[in-house]
């Protein structure tokens, strides 16, 4: 069948008329047999029992000259047939082929019999009658050669044509079925979509365009079945993260409406509920800064700067964290401009060098490359601290998503600053990777266009 919806809709309903006509054909045949037949055989049964009368009223001569003269003979022909099996025939055939006459049939005829001739079932083409003469008994046989009559023929083609529209319309009714069929599936699918139900199986296994419409919905039905399962894990996440500081800044708050705290221990408290505290700003912040990437709704602020100067600018604001554990730095900074929102690439540095600094082992080692050709840029920093595993690194790029989970008590943070890099990298039409060994450290390649990245 062929894959175009318009030309199946095309094929279907010319096979749906062309099959109602077949059937209305037969229909009506059937139905208008009988008159049909009397249609044409009570003529040329009156015309034959009129010749007969004739021979019996006129001489042969006589009759024979008044027959030939007949204008019904533009009708019919007449053959009348000797005991010697010779014959004489009255009226032209003109392009007509005379049905055969058998020497039997010829028997039976002059025998007395009358002999109707109908192959075809619906109208008798050859009559014999036997005719009485003054020269003996012979046979006479009445073939029409001319349409039956006007007014019956446009009963007929009337009739015909309405059980043609009948069985046509029933037709292309059922045939309708099978094509609207996917599309009421898909219907159904859509309602309980928007009800929250993810589980549709539609088992629609046509081609063309609505297999191909089926196939998207599919796969559109398992991105918003993710999407929900992102939402929901979204949601988990930050009731989790938002109530574990809430805990300790209520526990903490409680603690402190006892009187006979000391003085130190009432400043320790007051710290926690500081840091706490803190640490949900930073989480609501990330969370907004997030939301704006992702959105899109602020503007990147294009400017040109100096890449390799500004991830120095990074590591030496980063200094107290990594000079208190004795962590270096090996920089491969090859001198770059990049047109790119300056502001946004200062948080992705920080981000990922914090990263490294955080995750590396005291007095480990921070390599920072930049490498440039014709079309982008790439910069990697590598750390050698405690890894990825292989089923985390898919994962990474997530909100609130923690590779390291067991040591996530000890390593503070929400989980936000790789899902803020990956975002501003995107916008920027660049890509960002991670290869990792467990134990071996992670490497964090970022890769972006020379030329500044369109609207």
């Amino acid at each position: 069948m062929s894959k175009s919806l318009y030309t199946r809709v095309v094929l279907t309903f010319l096979v749906s008329v062309i099959g109602g006509t077949v059937i209305s054909f037969f229909v009506a045949t059937w139905l208008f047999r009988d008159k049909l037949n009397e249609n044409l055989q009570l003529p040329l049964l009156r015309f034959g029992q009129d010749i007969v009368r004739i021979y019996d009223a006129f001489p042969l001569s006589e009759a024979d000259a008044f027959v030939h003269g007949m204008q019904q003979l533009e009708s019919y022909h007449i053959r009348i047939y000797e005991q010697t099996g010779q014959f004489q025939s009255f009226g032209e055939l003109h392009e007509n082929k005379p049905v055969t006459v058998t020497t039997e049939q010829v028997k039976q005829v002059l025998s007395g019999k009358i002999v109707q001739l109908n192959p075809t079932g619906i109208s008798t083409t050859l009559l014999g009658l036997p005719l009485t003469t003054d020269a003996g008994t012979k046979a006479m046989f009445v073939e029409p050669i001319g349409p039956p009559s006007t007014s019956f023929v446009l009963t007929w083609i009337l009739n015909f044509s309405i059980y043609s529209l009948v069985a046509g319309s029933l037709v292309i009714l059922v045939a309708a079925m099978f094509l609207v069929r996917p599309i009421k599936k898909l219907t159904n699918a859509t309602r309980r979509i928007a009800a929250g139900d993810f589980n549709v199986k539609l088992n629609i296994k046509q081609k063309g365009e609505l297999g191909t419409l089926a196939r998207s919905f599919e796969e559109m039905m398992r991105e918003l079945q993710q999407l929900e399962q992102m939402r929901r894990e979204f949601v988990t996440n930050v009731s989790h993260e938002v109530q574990s500081p809430l805990t300790s800044i209520s526990g903490y708050a409680l603690a402190l409406k006892q009187m006979n705290i000391p003085e130190g221990e009432r400043n320790r408290y007051l710290d926690i509920i500081i840091s706490e505290a803190e640490r949900m700003s930073k989480m609501s912040d990330s969370l907004l800064k997030l939301s704006l990437l992702e959105s899109q709704s602020r503007q990147l602020q294009l400017t040109t700067f100096s890449l390799d100067e500004q991830i120095r600018r990074v590591i030496v604001a980063l200094q107290p964290q990594w000079s208190a554990r004795s962590i270096s730095f090996e920089l491969h900074l090859k001198a770059v401009r990049l047109t790119a929102d300056h502001d946004q690439f200062n948080q992705v540095w920080t981000n990922l060098l914090g990263n490294s600094i955080k995750f590396s082992r005291d007095g480990g080692v921070i390599s920072v490359s930049i490498k440039q050709d014709y079309k982008n840029v790439t910069v990697r920093i590598s750390d050698t601290g405690i890894g990825i595993l292989p089923e985390d690194q898919k994962r990474i790029f997530e909100r609130f998503f923690k590779a390291d989970r067991s040591h996530s008590r000890q390593y503070n943070g929400s989980g936000m600053g790789l899902a803020i890099v990956k975002q501003i990298v995107l916008l920027h039409q660049g890509d960002i990777r991670v290869e990792s060994e467990p134990g071996r450290g992670a490497s964090f390649i970022v890769t972006l266009p020379v030329t500044a990245p369109a609207d």
